[in-house]
């Protein structure tokens, strides 16, 4: 049974030395299939990563790489992650962690090729990245890959311009901001004002209120994000972005307190949900309808975004597009940084 592996190691700077290291490799019956040059201060690492043959262990690639000079710094086994070039290996991370922040530890392991990336303190040998500890027995962080990981954790805590200042069309004053575990008593204050009829367009079942149990889901959903429309002390409205597991697509949802419907605050609500998405990366969102509903369609014009429908398990599959078109008048504008 043959075994891929990944091998880093520092080699003298002569013409041929990596030649001679991958000739002796092939002797063994290994192959190699990738391999990188990382930058530390007394000169470069080497990483390999090969399939070895049949019998081949370990032990015979580190004195296949020790023999021709090189001073073998460490081993693990390797998967076909390890087969990506280093830039899409790393935006693929940054990707999946602006996706899934709860994922910016797998993200950091990915990009770190640690052992483990967990919460905590650091303790010798160990890379500490703000609240991050990463691990990792086969080979020490060098600081080419922890300058890496940084930029990571700066692009996905990086501010955005979350909270948008909104005019109704009646001249009504809205806060569009991302919801969090704060708001439980206020989004079931929404869900109690809703009528039965914009519970069953929004639900699909003839609920009057949400479990108190949906609460924390609905505000901190685990693969999405979550907006809140709020005017004074109460959360009129309420949108979700969630990743439906294929990619580039990804499930939207709205809920208006029926006081607030018809007055532009779902047609602002989806457009900073369409921002959300384009920044995430996904080209199409997804919403499901009952057949006779078609307000949703209408809220995805008047936002400037196009939809189309078609009907699928006895429901209307609406397809939006993200990307927007411009407006004659704008939806929303941002809140200045002194005002938040």
């Amino acid at each position: 049974m043959t075994t891929t592996w990944r091998l880093r190691f520092e080699l003298s700077d002569s013409p041929g030395a990596l030649a001679r290291v991958t000739v002796r490799l092939a002797a063994s019956d290994c192959n190699v299939l990738a391999l990188h040059v990382i930058p530390v201060p007394r000169g470069v690492l080497d990483e390999i990563v090969v399939r070895a043959g049949v019998g081949v262990l370990p032990a015979d690639l580190i004195e296949a790489v020790r023999s021709e000079g090189a001073k073998c710094v460490g081993i693990t086994r390797a998967d076909i992650r390890d087969l990506v070039d280093e830039p899409t290996a790393v935006l693929r991370a940054a990707r999946l962690a602006l996706t899934d922040p709860d994922q910016t530890g797998e993200a950091l392991r990915q990009v770190l090729a640690a052992d483990s990336v967990t919460v905590g303190e650091a303790a010798d040998g160990q890379a500490q990245l703000g609240e991050w500890v990463a691990r990792r027995g086969w080979a020490r962080f060098t600081q080419v890959e922890l300058t890496r990981a940084q930029a990571l954790l700066d692009l996905v805590d990086a501010p955005a311009p979350s909270m948008r200042a909104l005019l109704t069309d009646d001249g009504a004053a809205l806060v569009l901001r991302p919801g969090s575990a704060s708001d439980e008593d206020a989004v079931a204050g929404l869900h109690a004002r809703c009528s039965m009829r914009t519970m069953f367009n929004r639900y699909h079942s003839g609920m009057r209120t949400v479990p108190r149990r949906w609460l924390h889901r609905l505000l901190s959903p685990p693969r999405g994000t979550t907006i809140v429309g709020q005017c004074g002390d109460q959360v009129v409205a309420l949108g979700q972005l969630i990743h439906t597991g294929t990619p580039d697509c990804a499930e939207v949802s709205l809920l208006v307190e029926d006081a607030w419907q018809r007055r532009g605050v779902g047609a602002a609500l989806l457009d900073a949900l369409a921002s959300d998405a384009r920044a995430a990366g996904y080209s199409e969102l997804v919403a499901w309808c009952l057949p006779s509903e078609t307000a949703l369609v209408r809220t995805a014009a008047r936002a400037g975004l196009a939809a189309t429908t078609r009907r699928e398990d006895g429901l209307l599959r609406v397809s939006i597009t993200p990307r927007a078109r411009a407006l004659k008048t704008p939806i929303t504008t941002d809140v200045p940084e002194k005002t938040r």
